[in-house]
C-alpha cells in the first residue's frame, strides 16, 4: 500500500453501529484519526467545544425483566458534560479522548467487548442516556453520533422482533406467518 492510498483510507470513516457499539469497536474505529477533533452529536444538538469527559464507569449488570427473564452483561458508561469552552478550549482530539480511556484502563478494568453507553448533558441539567449510532468524517473532524436509548418492555420487544424475522421476505419457511 502506498502513502497516498494509506492517506485516503485514514481520511475515510463511515461506520454504523445502530445503537450496539462496544468500547473496543469504537476505539478501533477511532485509532487512525488521532489528530482530528472528536465532535459529538446527541439529542438533536452538537456538543460545544470544551466538553468534558467527567467519569468512566465499568459495570456488570444482572437483571430480571418484567417477563421474569434473567439477563447479564458488562457495560462501559462514559459520562460527558456539555460545558462550553473555557479559555478558548476546542473539541477534544480523538487522541486525547483515547488517552483518557487508556488512563482509566490502567486503573479500572475496561472490557473491550462491553456494551458502550454515553450519559450526556449540559451543566445543571439532567443527563440523558445514549447509545452509539454512527461515526463519520465531516469537515476534517470525526463526528460521533449518539441516539437516545428508549425504554422498552424487553419481552414484548423480543416477541415483535421474532414476528418480524419470521414474516420477513427473507424467510423461506413461512410457516409461522401462515397461521
Amino acid at each position: 500500500m502506498n502513502d497516498s492510498t494509506r492517506s485516503q483510507e485514514m481520511n475515510f470513516l463511515e461506520m454504523d453501529f445502530d445503537g450496539d457499539a462496544s468500547l473496543g469497536a469504537l476505539l478501533t474505529a477511532l485509532e487512525p484519526h488521532a489528530g482530528k477533533a472528536l465532535v459529538i452529536d446527541y439529542g438533536g444538538r452538537r456538543i460545544r467545544p470544551g466538553y468534558h469527559v467527567t467519569e468512566v464507569k465499568a459495570g456488570s449488570f444482572v437483571t430480571l425483566d418484567c417477563g421474569v427473564n434473567p439477563a447479564s452483561w458488562r457495560e462501559t458508561i462514559l459520562q460527558v458534560e456539555d460545558s462550553g469552552a473555557e479559555g478558548g478550549r476546542d473539541y477534544l482530539s480523538v487522541g486525547k479522548f483515547r488517552g483518557i480511556l487508556d488512563q482509566v484502563a490502567r486503573r479500572v478494568a475496561l472490557d473491550p467487548d462491553a456494551r458502550l453507553t454515553f450519559e450526556v448533558g449540559p451543566p445543571g441539567a439532567a443527563m440523558q442516556v445514549f447509545d452509539v449510532d454512527a461515526l463519520h468524517l465531516e469537515a476534517g473532524h470525526v463526528v460521533l453520533r449518539l441516539t437516545a436509548r428508549s425504554a422498552i418492555c424487553k419481552p414484548r420487544h423480543r416477541a415483535q422482533q421474532a414476528a418480524t424475522a419470521c414474516c420477513s421476505p427473507r424467510t423461506t419457511a413461512g410457516a409461522c406467518c401462515a397461521r
